[in-house]
């Protein structure tokens, strides 16, 4: 058994029902392997009991779970409705622009991805984003030069 499975018996033990653990479950198989590959997949479903299937159905359900590797940077922008209004689009351009890559691609170094998001629940801190699952709030598009010069100091 490994590690990953003991860390995942704790967390069922905190539950009544096991499968309530599922999304901490992914969440530690993401952190492990830095991606829910089709193996961290299944490592994840034997901790759990479950089928790797069970796993990929919840983990396809949520944003915050990489179904393909990702950069050592993840910087999401969110495209709702309140972000829209307030420039969403033009701040996603700005990224697209400073790191040479269309929404949902990796730079060409591997550091950083570039993905949209519908909502991430800061909607009246439009345009919110996410950089490392770390919130930017009121982000233009003049913003994103000195967000991508951090991202790329960081290393």
């Amino acid at each position: 058994m490994s590690a990953l499975h003991d860390e995942i018996r704790e967390l069922m033990a905190l539950y009544p029902e096991a499968r309530s653990a599922t999304l901490p479950a992914l969440r530690l198989a993401q952190e492990k392997h830095g991606w829910l590959s089709p193996e961290a997949l299944r490592e994840a479903a034997e901790g759990l009991g479950e089928t790797p299937a069970y796993c990929m159905s919840v983990a396809s359900f949520y944003d915050m779970f990489h179904l393909e590797p990702v950069g050592r940077h993840l910087v999401e922008v969110c495209t709702n409705v309140s972000c829209a209004l307030v420039g969403a689009q033009q701040v996603l351009e700005a990224f697209e622009r400073e790191l040479e890559v269309r929404a949902g691609e990796t730079t060409e170094d591997g550091e950083v991805t570039l993905r949209t998001v519908e909502c991430l629940g800061g909607c009246g801190w439009a345009t919110i984003v996410a950089l490392d699952h770390r919130y930017r709030t009121h982000v233009q598009a003049n913003d994103v030069g000195a967000i991508v010069e951090e991202l790329r100091a960081d290393g």
